[in-house]
This record gives C-alpha cells, sequence and structure tokens, in this order.
C-alpha cells in the first residue's frame, strides 16, 4: 500500500499548505510545448499554485524555497482555495477540446477532473475526520516527513528547522478539525479513537533524545563545523520541546477526554450526518468512475467467488485433502510458514527483493533510475501499521524509496504472502511505478505528483498477477499465498461498502477475510480498523486491477502477434497514472499505433 506521498501519514497532513512564493523551476515540456496557449499558460500557472500549497509535493521535487514550509490544514485555508479553482476551472472551459492535439486534449481533461474533483471536496469538510485514524494523527504524518528529510548542508538544516517551528500549527489546525467533527456529528467511532490513542500515548513521552523529528540531525555532514553543528541541534530541540511536545499532549488529553467520550460504537459512515452522500463521493474518487457503492459491493462478491475456485485448485496443488477451513488454520498456526526473529523476516524480504529485480527488463523496457530500499517499519508505529508499505524517495533530495516491511508480531506475517506482498509494495509494483510517474519530467508538474489511487493500487495488485509471469511464486503455498492476496482486496469492496453504506457491523466485515483469505488475525483486526477509519481507500485497490488487466486483455486481442509486453507496459507507466476513462482513451490510441508501427 501507499499513495504518491505514503498512504495515510501525509493524508493525514492534508493537501494543502501556506501561502507563500515560492521559486518554481521552468515549466516542464508539456508546457511548453503546449500548442494552445491558453492551455499552456493554465498549465503553467497550476504548476506555480500547486508548488506553493503543497509544499511536501514541492520539496521532494526539489523545490528548495518550499523546504522550510509546511501544510496548511485549517478549514479556514481549505475553503480560501475555492476561488482560485473555480478560476481554472472557468480558464479550462474556455478552451475547445476539440481544437486541440491528443496530448494537450488528455492534459486539459485530466487537469479538468482533478480541479472538478478538489472543489467537490470542499463544501463537504472531510477534515472533520481526516484529522486522525487508526494510524494515528498529525504526529505520524509529521514523522513521515521526517522520515524523507536529508540534511546535507546548512540551508537544510535550517529548513527543517523552520518546519519544526510550524508544526504546532498543525496540531492546532487539525485540533480545532476534530473538534468540528464532534459538533456536526461527522466523527470516528470508538474503536478508531483507541487505535489512535495507542499510538498518541507514547508520542505525547516522547523525548529528545528518541525523537523521529530530530532523526534529520543524526548524522550532519562534516562540511558544517561542529560548533554550527551543535547549534543547529540545539535550536532543533528547542522547537520540538517548546513547541510540539506541549501541543502533542494537548491533542492525547483531546482525544482521551473529550472526543473518547463522545465518539459512537456504530462505525460507517452511513450513521454519520451526510455521510452516504460523502461516502458516495469517496467512492467516486477513490475508483475514479462512476460505479456507486451498490455496484462496487456487487463486482466484489463475484470476484470474491471467482477467486475461491482458483484458491480452491492451488489448496489441492499443495497436497491438502482436507476442507478449505482447515487449511487456512493450517496456514496460520505452522511453524514452516513463519521466522522467529526481525532480521530474518527482513532477510526474507530482502532477498525476494532483489529476485524480483531480476525479473524486471524481461517485463518493462523503461526502469526507474531512483533505487529502494527495504526496511523495518519504525517501532514507535508498527502495532497498528499495516504488513508492509512503500515510501516514496526523492532524487532530488537523496533519499531512496522504501519498501517497508513489519517486523512486530512475527507469528502473524505468514511467509506464504511474502511474495505478493513484496511485488506490490517494491517492484514492479508501487516503487516501479511511482518512481517512473517522479521521473515523467516532460509532463505537466501536476501529474508527477498526482494521487490516482485506483490506477496506483490497481497496478501494485496488478504487479502481484505479474508474478505469474515472472516465475516468481515457486510452490503451492506461495501461489495460494498471492491468491489470498487477491482475495484480500475483493473483500476490502465488500466489507468497505458494507461497514461504510450498508451499515455493518465488524463481525459482518470480518467474516469475509476470515472464511476466504488467510491472512492473520491481527492483520484482518488491522486493515478492519483501517477501512473504518479511512472509508473508501480500499475500494480503489481491484477497481483499479480489473481495469488494468481489461486493457491488457484487449491489448492482446487486437495486437496479437504485434503484442510486445514491455512496450505495453511503458505505455501504461512512464506517462504516469491516470483515471481509468482517460486511461481507456489513452491506451485505445496507443494500440491503434501500434497497429500501423512499422515492424521492428
Amino acid at each position: 500500500m501507499k499513495t504518491v506521498i505514503a498512504a495515510s501519514a501525509i493524508a493525514l497532513l492534508a493537501a494543502f499548505a501556506q501561502p507563500a512564493a515560492a521559486q518554481t523551476p521552468a515549466p516542464a515540456a508539456a508546457v511548453r510545448n503546449a500548442e494552445n496557449p491558453a492551455l499552456a499558460a493554465v498549465l503553467a500557472d497550476y504548476e506555480t499554485w500547486l508548488r506553493t500549497v503543497d509544499p511536501v509535493t514541492a520539496g521532494m521535487e526539489g523545490d528548495r524555497a518550499a523546504l522550510s514550509r509546511m501544510p496548511d490544514a485549517s478549514r479556514a485555508f481549505e475553503l480560501a482555495q475555492e476561488p482560485t479553482l473555480k478560476v481554472f476551472a472557468d480558464r479550462l472551459a474556455a478552451i475547445d477540446p476539440a481544437a486541440l492535439n491528443d496530448d494537450d486534449r488528455l492534459n486539459h481533461a485530466f487537469m479538468t477532473y482533478v480541479v472538478q474533483r478538489s472543489r467537490a471536496r470542499i463544501p463537504l469538510d472531510t477534515g472533520r475526520i481526516d484529522a486522525f485514524n487508526s494510524e494515528g494523527g498529525p504526529g505520524q504524518g509529521m514523522a513521515y516527513v521526517a522520515s524523507v528529510t536529508r540534511i546535507a548542508t546548512t540551508a537544510d538544516a535550517e529548513a527543517w528547522i523552520a518546519r519544526l517551528e510550524a508544526m504546532p500549527k498543525i496540531y492546532a489546525d487539525q485540533l480545532a478539525n476534530a473538534r468540528r467533527g464532534l459538533e456536526t456529528g461527522l466523527v470516528q467511532p470508538r474503536s478508531i479513537v483507541e487505535n489512535a490513542l495507542t499510538l498518541i500515548g507514547p508520542e505525547a513521552a516522547l523525548t529528545p533524545a528518541n525523537d523521529p523529528l530530530l532523526k534529520p540531525f543524526a548524522a550532519l555532514p562534516a562540511s558544517i563545523p561542529a560548533a554550527q553543528q551543535a547549534a543547529l541541534r540545539e535550536r532543533a530541540a528547542r522547537a520540538v520541546a517548546e513547541g510540539i511536545m506541549p501541543r502533542r499532549r494537548e491533542w492525547a488529553q483531546f482525544l482521551r477526554e473529550d472526543y473518547l467520550t463522545r465518539a459512537p460504537e456504530t462505525l460507517g459512515l452511513v450513521h454519520r450526518p451526510g455521510g452516504r452522500e460523502l461516502y458516495a463521493y469517496l467512492v467516486r474518487g477513490f475508483t475514479t468512475t462512476d460505479l456507486t457503492p451498490d455496484e462496487v459491493h456487487a463486482i466484489g462478491l463475484e470476484e470474491v467467488a471467482r477467486i475461491r475456485a482458483r484458491m480452491d485448485t492451488e489448496m489441492r496443488a499443495a497436497g491438502w485433502t482436507g476442507d478449505f477451513a482447515s487449511f487456512l488454520n493450517f496456514l496460520r498456526t505452522d511453524p514452516q510458514f513463519y521466522v522467529t526473529s526481525r532480521e530474518a523476516l527482513m532477510e526474507k524480504a530482502s532477498e525476494m527483493a532483489k529476485r524480483a529485480d531480476d525479473g524486471l527488463p524481461a517485463l518493462f523496457g523503461t526502469l526507474p533510475r531512483l533505487p529502494y530500499g527495504v526496511r523495518p517499519v519504525p517501532r514507535e508505529i508498527e502495532a497498528n501499521y499495516t504488513t508492509g508499505r512503500y515510501n516514496p524517495g526523492s532524487m532530488e533530495n537523496g533519499v531512496a524509496g522504501g519498501y517497508m516491511v513489519n517486523t512486530s508480531s512475527l507469528n502473524q506475517r505468514g511467509l506464504y504472502e511474502l511474495p505478493a506482498l513484496t511485488l506490490h509494495e517494491a517492484v514492479p509494483g508501487h516503487h516501479l511505478q511511482i518512481a517512473l510517474q517522479q521521473e515523467a519530467e516532460d509532463g505537466p508538474y501536476f501529474r508527477r505528483s498526482v494521487d490516482v489511487t485506483a490506477f496506483i493500487e490497481g497496478w501494485g495488485l496488478y504487479s502481484e498477477f505479474l508474478g505469474e509471469e515472472m516465475g516468481f511464486y515457486r510452490t503451492p503455498y506461495e501461489r495460494f499465498g498471492r491468491l489470498s492476496y487477491e482475495m484480500w482486496r475483493a473483500c476490502r469492496l465488500v466489507s468497505d461498502t458494507g461497514i461504510h453504506w450498508l451499515g455493518w457491523d465488524i463481525e459482518q466485515a470480518r467474516a469475509c477475510f476470515r472464511d476466504n483469505s488467510a491472512l492473520a488475525p491481527l492483520n484482518i483486526e488491522t486493515e478492519l480498523q483501517r477501512y473504518i477509519g479511512w472509508p473508501g481507500q480500499a475500494t480503489a485497490y481491484k477497481i483499479g486491477e480489473i481495469r488494468l488487466r481489461e486493457v491488457r486483455t484487449r491489448a492482446e486481442r487486437e495486437l496479437g502477434d504485434r503484442f510486445d509486453v514491455r512496450r505495453f507496459h511503458d505505455a501504461l507507466l512512464v506517462d504516469g497514472p491516470l483515471p481509468m476513462a482517460l486511461l481507456d482513451e489513452r491506451m485505445n490510441r496507443w494500440i491503434a499505433g501500434e497497429k500501423t508501427r512499422p515492424a521492428d
């Protein structure tokens, strides 16, 4: 799992930032070369605006001015975006798409989609429930930013200190957002508050000696004199001690004494004022389709039945003669499927990641420049964290991508699932796709960082399928593990819509995972809490993967012997992700072009 800026951690930071003058690099080739002057101008202006309002992404893209700023998560700032977004929408509407060439028309349609989605979100005031979820609150988002911050110069150090000094406002903004949720009834349920408190308590007890926000200062370059290093560290520690630590304690006290006492037991958005409208919006956005929650639920049930048949086949291939439930129990409990040390799990994951690297040239013509590492999930957040995740890196800032492996609760980390997890989070999954997206320098700036969850997570799930073509799964247990992961995503469609649209309780949602997948009990509970606290996101994976596989099937059918999987994957990935309808348009043009391309 991931987003363009790392899962829910940065979703918690919000996509808005303090307005300030940014040092904007030269426009991308897509802007410079746009045939329509009006489109070129709006793309350039939108880039300048985005670099101003989203300093985290801008900083990772090499914008030095942005490295000293943090997001503004306040409702007032969100409301202030509407006039600017309306101007962008009006300027786009004044351009006739029929008069544009193919590339310009695609950029016009994509920017129109993104602006419309942004405007539609503002009246819903999602900040009321985005302030925190089962993986914590603003502290976890800021810790992620710290983890991808590298200090190579005095200017870098000064920039990070400036961000530390800006962080108390994020706590204040998110506290105000959560209070507004309490006042209006759009609140997280009690189980999510309890999960968040398990992280916030230890966070409130951090000291400068172990605070993740100070990790960027752990190893400063020798080019900074020792006395200056000491002074910088002292300033950073003071910013944390005097500005951030009191806000942490205030946040923890608020959740424990104010929020928890008023949090309802009922789980889904369907039980909240305006919840059905909000959930329908979220499903459309995360899937990038017009599917209704009822349609998504039905697709999930169909996929559960289809995948279950294949799982039965692999179960028999493993030599199991008992029933399905007993096979699941065997996988969840037999010691042969588990390691007994954190180091052993990291070694297994690292070996698989390197073996996945070995299979890439056969499937891809273009590979990213940015490497990735295999890293353990930080221990301070591992308790409520998923089994694995991907953290994007930054070539500009000297930070590799990260395949994050949860090394806690080892008796819940079945090795039969690790191959699929590795392919999804590392390569050919999230690292390959996101790094290529970041390196698409000829495209408009907004396309290098836009979060199209259905494509991004659909690609991760499609990458698990590619493991079959790579010969990556070596035993029936690993092939069953791959299908179990696919079943997990099918059950997501069922349970997420069940909870937030149909009003299911936790046991109704749990049953699909428990009865149809080999996921360990701890993983099932962690995942369910994530779906409860992050409505709609779970629907993106399977919907995106289904569409990607449909596109490939169409290309193979229409091109026959002319189909080249390496060219196909490059056409899908190199220019970045797209909403599903625009993806179909782009790939249909590619298929048509391949039909007339001269033979090599």
